[in-house]
């Protein structure tokens, strides 16, 4: 059976109702249908969607990260605190948020995991005025490997 396509979808409610993640000046979400998406935890689901992409892709990736938004992030290798170099700042059996700062932005990548779907939503905060450029450069990239990285990411979780 063929995995579904990720699509945008809005921002889940539950994330906007509370302080943190408002102020932003770019907001997204993109969901995937998935029957058993809660056989694996949103940690499960991020590491599955950043640490499985093709080696290339993570280079890419991590380059895009550290090199173009001037992201601090942690090590590239697999580590209990880190996805893919994200600092994992919270995770509960629900959701899972990933941050990465830098001096031009502030960014969270949140994943959602209901019953029949995932949800990866990413929230940037643009901290001084070239990152409307910056970001303007890295947005197309976000927007077309986010719902690639969340499908592929289906065949590759582990689940619980």
């Amino acid at each position: 059976m063929a995995t579904a396509r990720a699509q945008r979808v809005d921002i889940p409610r539950a994330l906007l109702d509370g302080k943190k993640f408002t102020g932003f000046q770019y907001e997204s979400a993109f969901e995937l249908p998935v029957e058993d998406a809660r056989g694996s935890t949103p940690e499960q689901w991020g590491r599955a969607t950043f640490e499985h992409a093709p080696a290339v892709l993570r280079w890419f990736l991590r380059f895009g990260w550290t090199k173009v938004l001037g992201l601090r992030m942690g090590p590239k290798t697999p580590s209990p605190r880190h996805v893919l170099g994200w600092h994992i700042s919270e995770t509960d059996d629900r959701t899972m948020t990933l941050e990465g700062h830098s001096g031009i932005v502030a960014t969270y990548n949140i994943v959602v995991v209901n019953d029949g779907h995932v949800i990866w939503v990413t929230f940037v905060r643009f901290n001084k005025g070239i990152a409307r450029a910056v970001w303007g450069m890295a947005k197309p990239i976000h927007q077309m490997a986010v719902p690639y990285l969340l499908r592929r990411a289906d065949r590759f979780r582990v689940t619980r």
